[in-house]
């Protein structure tokens, strides 16, 4: 994912509150979310050519997001898929603090990346741009490809829509959650970053709906959990970075176990 806005525990009625976008080359291979052959207990899309994944949650209630860290100048060549890190945790249904101690044993392996990963009841958030995880107390979050809560514009446009979203009162249409990534205001160019990628491609990827030829938003995911551990997970598939052309699924489930590990 390039683009993840989350409450956590911050709603009346929702303990968490999700809405993310995956950017991607557009002849990536990719299967949209279902639950997995191979991993009943996974509910993700899939990268078909590592087999790893970018956000999926588990039936016990474990969930992990993925997003890459854009820095062309510090890539590895021969570095594992990053993908991995969130399939691990969600098949062997990690204890958190044992799976954050893996992690640093292992961030060499990996291109730059973020991650957040744990129960839905508490995440953390975890960088090889960083010393150590932290974990997410109650409030509204976003992640690009930059530190937590770096203040991109497309970030801040996000979180103020999504605080006023959240503000409207216990009842949360996704609807306006899906409004707001596939929102595609271009910043001005003065308030962009500078990543290492160039001016051309910092404009491309600076609204939070990104769409080019070769590269821009796949699919767009909704994910609430509501106070009593209901599951409730949308995903739109776009055609050719299209915001208005989709195709959309819906899954339900209560989770199995509401407990911490840790």
């Amino acid at each position: 994912m390039c683009l993840i806005l989350l409450s956590v525990n911050n709603h009346p009625r929702y303990s968490l509150i999700l809405a993310g976008n995956r950017d991607e080359f557009l002849d990536r291979p990719t299967a949209s979310a279902h639950f997995w052959e191979d991993a009943p207990n996974i509910l993700a899309g899939r990268d078909l050519r590592e087999s790893g994944t970018w956000l999926g949650i588990s039936t016990s209630g474990e969930l992990a997001v993925l997003t890459n860290f854009r820095n062309p100048s510090g890539r590895k060549q021969n570095a594992l898929s990053r993908g991995n890190l969130v399939s691990e945790f969600l098949r062997d249904e990690c204890n958190p603090s044992k799976y954050a101690e893996r992690l640093a044993d292992d961030v060499h392996n990996y291109n730059e990346f973020n991650l957040l990963f744990g129960h839905h009841s508490q995440l953390r958030s975890f960088s090889n741009r960083e010393t150590k995880p932290r974990i997410l107390e109650p409030g509204v979050y976003g992640l690009s490809n930059h530190l937590l809560d770096t203040p991109w514009p497309k970030l801040v446009r996000g979180k103020m829509a999504l605080q006023e979203t959240l503000s409207k009162g216990e009842n949360l249409d996704p609807e306006l959650l899906f409004k707001i990534l596939t929102d595609r205001t271009q910043p001005p160019d003065e308030s962009l970053p500078e990543t290492g990628v160039g001016l051309e491609w910092e404009r491309i990827l600076a609204p939070i709906f990104v769409s080019s030829d070769s590269y821009g938003t796949r699919s767009s995911v909704v994910l609430l959990i509501d106070l009593e551990n209901k599951v409730t997970f949308w995903e739109r598939t776009y055609d050719n970075c299209n915001p208005h052309r989709f195709e959309e699924k819906r899954f339900e489930f209560s989770i199995r176990n509401s407990f911490e590990k840790r």
